[in-house]
C-alpha cells in the first residue's frame, strides 16, 4: 500500500468504514486523505453515498470540478483496491472505446456508472461480464432511465456481477429486474455484503455544507463544529467552521478554528491562507506574514498568497520585498484585474522610491 506524496480528496462518505480510518491507512502509507478537494489534491475519490444526498447534476459538476483540477479521479471501489481492502477482479482486455462500440452505451453514462462502481471494474481495461453490463445499462438508457438511477438501483442487489444473470429494464426512475421466475424492482431491500457504519461526522458535514450554501453561517459553524468534534482526525470541518466564522464577522473564533485545522494536517494551505488574512485583520502583521510564507512554501505557485504577502509587505513598510513579491506575480498571472494592481503596485513603490531619493 503505497501512497507516498498523495493528497487524497473524499467527496461523500465512505460507506465501507469511517473517513478517519481510511485516514490512518493512507497516512501508514505516506499520503493524506481528507474531506474535500483543497489545493494540491492529488487524487479525488467520489463515493456512492453521495447518489442519494445530491441529485444528479449537483455530482455532474463536482465530477466535472475533479476532473478539471486534479489528476486522477476514482471510485470507491478503486480506493479500497488501492488500499489493499478489496480484491481485484479478474483481469480484462477491453479498452474504454470498444466497451462504448459494443455496447451502445453513451459515454458521458459510462464514465459516471463507472465511477459509482456499476461495473467489475473501476478503471479500463474492462472485461466481457463489463460488457454485459454496458448493454444492459444501454437498454436502460435508451428506455429512458438516468445514469443516476441506474447507478442508485444496481447497488441494491449486491455485487454488480451478479446482474448480468437478469433482465433490466426501466419504469420511470425506478429499474425492474427481471429472472426466470420473478419481477422485482431493484428497491434497496438487499444491500452490499460490505458492513455499513454511521458516520456521524459524514452527516453533520453534510448539513453543514447545506446550511452554509443558504447564507445561515453562524448555523453552519456550529453543525462544522460538531462535525470537527465527532472526528478529530478531520482538518476540513475546522477549515469549513473558520471560513463560516470569518464570514460573520467572529475574527478570534475563526481564528482559532483554522489553527485547529493546522494541528491536524500542517499541509492545508488553504487554512494558511485564509488564517492570515483572519491574522491581518485582528492587527497580528507579523504572524500574517508568517502564515503567507508558509502557504507558499507548501505551494510555490499558490499566486493568490503570493500577492497578498506583496500587499501586506508593502503595508508593512518593506517594499523591496513587496516588488519582489508582485513580480512573482506577474510571472503566474499577466492579464487579470490583480496583475493590473501588481504592476500598479510595482509603480507606486517607484515612485515613492524616487520621490524620497529626491
Amino acid at each position: 500500500m503505497e501512497f507516498s506524496g498523495a493528497s487524497i480528496g473524499v467527496v461523500g462518505a465512505l460507506r465501507a468504514f469511517p473517513l478517519r480510518s481510511a485516514a490512518q491507512r493512507v497516512s501508514q502509507g505516506g499520503g493524506r486523505l481528507h474531506r474535500g478537494l483543497p489545493r494540491g489534491t492529488t487524487m479525488a475519490v467520489f463515493c456512492r453515498s453521495l447518489l442519494s444526498r445530491l441529485d444528479p447534476a449537483a455530482i455532474e459538476n463536482r465530477v466535472e470540478e475533479a476532473r478539471a483540477g486534479v489528476s486522477s479521479v476514482h471510485s470507491e471501489n478503486g480506493l479500497m483496491r488501492l488500499m489493499g481492502l478489496l480484491p481485484k477482479p479478474a483481469p480484462g482486455g477491453m479498452p474504454r472505446q470498444s466497451l462504448l462500440d459494443q455496447s451502445g452505451l453513451g459515454a458521458k453514462t459510462l464514465d459516471l456508472l463507472v465511477l459509482f462502481d456499476a461495473f467489475e471494474h473501476d478503471t479500463e481495461p474492462f472485461s466481457f461480464r463489463d460488457l454485459i453490463l454496458a448493454r444492459k445499462y444501454a437498454g436502460l438508457e435508451k428506455s429512458g432511465a438516468a445514469w443516476h438511477d441506474i447507478a442508485k438501483s444496481v447497488h441494491s442487489v449486491g455485487p454488480v456481477g451478479s446482474l448480468t444473470a437478469l433482465t433490466l429494464q426501466a419504469s420511470g426512475d425506478r429499474i425492474i429486474a427481471e429472472d426466470a421466475f420473478s419481477l422485482a424492482e431493484l428497491d434497496g431491500q438487499r444491500l452490499l455484503p460490505l458492513d455499513e457504519q454511521a458516520d456521524a461526522a459524514e452527516d453533520y458535514f453534510t448539513h453543514a455544507e447545506t446550511t452554509e450554501q443558504a447564507g445561515l453561517f453562524a448555523e453552519a459553524a456550529v453543525l462544522y463544529g460538531h462535525c470537527a468534534a465527532v472526528d478529530p482526525s478531520d482538518a476540513t470541518a475546522p477549515f469549513n467552521q473558520g471560513n463560516c466564522l470569518r464570514e460573520g464577522g467572529d475574527l478570534d473564533a475563526a481564528q482559532l478554528a483554522y489553527a485547529v485545522s493546522l494541528k491536524r494536517d500542517p499541509a492545508f494551505v488553504e487554512s494558511w491562507f485564509n488564517c492570515a488574512d483572519v491574522l491581518r485583520q485582528l492587527g497580528r502583521p507579523e504572524a500574517a506574514r508568517a502564515h503567507l510564507q508558509r502557504a507558499i512554501a507548501i505551494d510555490p505557485l499558490y499566486a493568490d498568497a503570493i500577492y497578498n504577502l506583496a500587499a501586506l509587505d508593502y503595508e508593512m513598510g518593506n517594499l523591496d520585498e513587496a516588488v519582489a513579491g508582485w513580480r512573482r506575480y506577474l510571472e503566474l498571472d499577466e492579464s487579470s484585474d490583480w496583475a493590473r494592481r501588481a504592476r500598479a503596485g510595482i509603480t507606486l513603490v517607484s515612485q515613492t522610491t524616487r520621490s524620497q531619493a529626491g
